[in-house]
Parts: structure tokens; sequence; C-alpha cells
């Protein structure tokens, strides 16, 4: 599994970071306490998703002072996954991991995760066995998107596992073959493959700060989820329509034997109007459904970057090279 000799075996911490100045003394101290004790050498990447508080000082002042910890800041806000892959893309380790910098990913899991990469595992989830902190609305609304993602998916998207993982470089490497711009990172690891497990751990309230994901990001993300990792609202779209047109017939048929046969007729337009207005909403309701995947498919024609990259603190002048060469090609 491991392509280099064990002396040489590097690990990335991969950690995208969105206006969380609260946060980052605690989420540096203890990154710190868990890289000392990594048995090889250890980069912290840290990716300011366009952070309008102190966080871009914090954390540049932390890169110029501690080799250790790299900065890398994205020209604007362009979202938690781009976030996540324009981290994994300055990666220079043979094992990467990913985590929130929230502290509900806690870096403590980090070995544990390296310890069964060593097993042979290239991809190690970390399973949230709780969630506190978290209202009971949005447990349940998680828990049900999960299980609709699960049956509608065409591949097993591992259920209570986030962006919290470890991948082999070779995973990675095979990620970045993967050019979607609307991206759901969880459900592209699963869509891999290769050898995986999970390490379990009980998910800690925030340690400071508010959540990066309120209700409205987290029905995006959802929709990203579905749109990219299964066909079946377009399907939903075909049934749906031969449903309703099948039911047209059927009434057509009636008022035309009601007509016929009987003195029953139906007057005024109560009913006319009913029947355009619940097809033209379906109409609009479909049209829209199939208009996300034309949505998607003009995002992707447009071949622009996934991201566009302000400043880089604590790379070397090659390390900058590769990462300006991947996100030109991607």
């Amino acid at each position: 599994m491991i392509s280099r000799p064990p002396e040489d075996i590097r690990y990335s911490l991969v950690v995208p970071v969105f206006n969380e100045e609260a946060v980052l003394p605690l989420l540096l101290h203890r990154l710190e306490k868990v890289m000392a004790g990594l048995d090889a050498r250890t980069e912290a990447i840290f990716v300011d998703d366009g952070s309008r508080d102190t966080s871009s000082i914090v954390l540049e002042a932390k890169a110029k002072d501690d080799p250790r910890f790299k900065y890398i800041r994205l020209s604007r806000n362009f979202g938690h996954q781009i976030a996540i892959t324009a981290g994994m893309d300055a990666a220079s380790g043979e094992a990467i991991v990913v985590m929130d910098a929230d502290l509900q990913d806690p870096p403590e899991v980090v070995g544990e995760m390296i310890a069964r990469w060593k097993e042979g595992y290239e991809i190690v989830q970390a399973r949230r066995l709780s969630r506190d902190g978290e209202s009971a609305f949005k447990k349940k609304t998680a828990s049900l998107f999960e299980r609709l993602l699960g049956k509608l998916s065409s591949i097993d998207i591992p259920r209570d596992v986030g962006d919290f993982r470890l991948i082999d470089r070779k995973v990675l490497d095979a990620f970045r073959e993967m050019p979607e711009r609307d991206r759901f990172v969880r459900g592209m690891f699963a869509w891999l493959g290769f050898k995986q497990c999970e390490v379990a751990f009980h998910r800690p309230a925030r340690a400071a700060g508010e959540t990066k994901y309120p209700f409205w990001k987290m029905v995006r993300l959802a929709v990203n989820g579905v749109v990219s990792f299964s066909d079946a609202p377009l399907k939903l779209a075909i049934w749906t329509g031969a449903a309703v047109s099948a039911l047209a017939v059927l009434y057509g048929a009636y008022a035309i034997l009601s007509g016929l046969f009987t003195d029953h007729v139906v007057r005024g337009w109560t009913s006319t109007v009913v029947i355009v207005s619940f097809l033209c909403g379906l109409n609009m309701l479909l049209t829209g459904m199939i208009g996300l995947y034309v949505g998607r498919i003009h995002a992707e024609v447009k071949r622009r970057p996934l991201y566009v990259v302000a400043k880089k603190i604590g790379f070397s002048a090659v390390a900058n090279a590769e990462t300006r060469e991947r996100t030109r090609v991607a």
C-alpha cells in the first residue's frame, strides 16, 4: 500500500475554514499536540474559504511562524466542498485527513485513522455515533436525507459519515480525475471504491462560533447529493407524466360517456380551472426538476476552474506550480 519507505511517510491534515476566529486558538493547540504524537512529518493545510473575520490574520501568522502549518486563501467563498478539494490538491502526504475546523471532528481521532490506514485500508471513514449540540430537527432531517439518498443512489453511500476521513495517496490521485463542478465529496469517495473501513467517534458540540451549514445550505447539499448520484428524479418525471396523462384520458372518456348516456353534464368552470391549475403546476415542477440536470450540464461545459487561489503561505515553488497546473486542468 505504501509507495515510499516508512521513514518518509508524511501526513497531510486538510482543514477548511470559514469565519472560525473564535475556535482557532483551541484548534491550533490541539492540532499541535496531535502532530507531535505522530510518527512522521506532518503538515496542516488551512484553506480559508473567503473568511470575513480575523481567521486569515491568525492563520497567516501561524503559517509564517511554524513550517508545519500552511495557508491557502481562496479569492472568495467557493463553498465547503470546493475548499476541501483545494486543500487536497495542495496536500503532499501519503495519507491525507480532511477535518472541519469547528472541533466537531476531534483531531485526536486522527491517530486511530492512521493506524487503520497502516493496516492496509485506503479510505478510513469517521462514523458519528452521536451528534451533540444539534437540534432534534437537524438530526431528524439529516437522518431522513441519508435514508432517502441511500434508496435513490446507484452506489452505497455510508450513513452517519460526513467529510471527516483519511484517504490514501492513490485514492486522491483517482479523486483528482473527477472534474465535476457541483461536488458532493462523500458521494465521490463512495463511488471510487477502494478498500474502506470506519472509525467510530462521538461528535461533540461546536467548541465556539456558529454553524456554517444552516438549513438552506443543508438543503442545497442534499440536492447536490441526489442530483449528482441518482437519476431517480428524471425517472420520477417520466412516470409522473405518464400517470397524469393516463388519468387525463380516463377523465376524458368519463366526460364523453356521461354526455352520451346520461343527463349529467358537468357545467361551469370550477373543474376546468382545478385541472388546468394542477397540470400547469405539475408541468412547472417537472420542468424545474429536469432543469437541474440541464443546469449541471451547462456548468460543466463552461470548464471554469473549481476555485481561485488569492494567497499561499508555506508552500515551495514546486508545490505552487503543481497546484496551479491541477487547478487549470480541473
